[in-house]
């Protein structure tokens, strides 16, 4: 399934208020029309993901330094959940640790990427994960 002019549902998982409002900001300029929905600890990524009512994301933006339940074990908890293993789960960290990058390929993130310094180039890798993964990727179909 192409979503060119379909929202992408988007569920940011991040605790820094700050980068909350970055992406906001810079979600709510791509070109693909999309819905962010955020939750701010690994607990609450869990509960949001269980919850029938909340949407099935196309998307997990997942930061790996979470309060209650880090970004690791929610990756783990997803990757090992039959209703949410399909789900595409990109990690957005500050770290730069081979070991971190490791750890996140071998419990199946489908990408790591470090956040950049820079506000400049933090708009550049949106504007490259929007034409990838908006506008590139096939999903199937969650609402089946």
């Amino acid at each position: 399934m192409k979503l060119l002019n379909t929202p992408v549902d988007i569920l940011l998982v991040e605790d820094s208020h700050t980068d909350i409002i970055l992406m906001r900001k810079m979600l709510s300029m791509a070109d693909t029309p999309n819905n962010l929905h955020v939750v701010e600890d690994g607990v609450e990524a869990i509960a949001f993901l269980r919850n029938q009512d909340n949407p099935k994301p196309h998307l997990i933006l997942l930061d790996l330094n979470l309060p209650r339940k880090n970004g690791r074990e929610v990756l783990i908890e997803i990757k090992k959940d039959d209703n949410l293993k399909i789900i595409p789960v990109i990690i957005l960290s500050t770290s730069d640790s081979e070991t971190d990058i490791l750890n996140c390929y071998q419990h199946q993130a489908s990408c790591y990427l470090t956040k950049p310094m820079s506000l400049k180039d933090f708009h550049q890798q949106i504007k490259l994960l929007e034409q990838f993964w908006f506008n590139l990727v096939q999903y199937p179909d969650l609402t089946a």
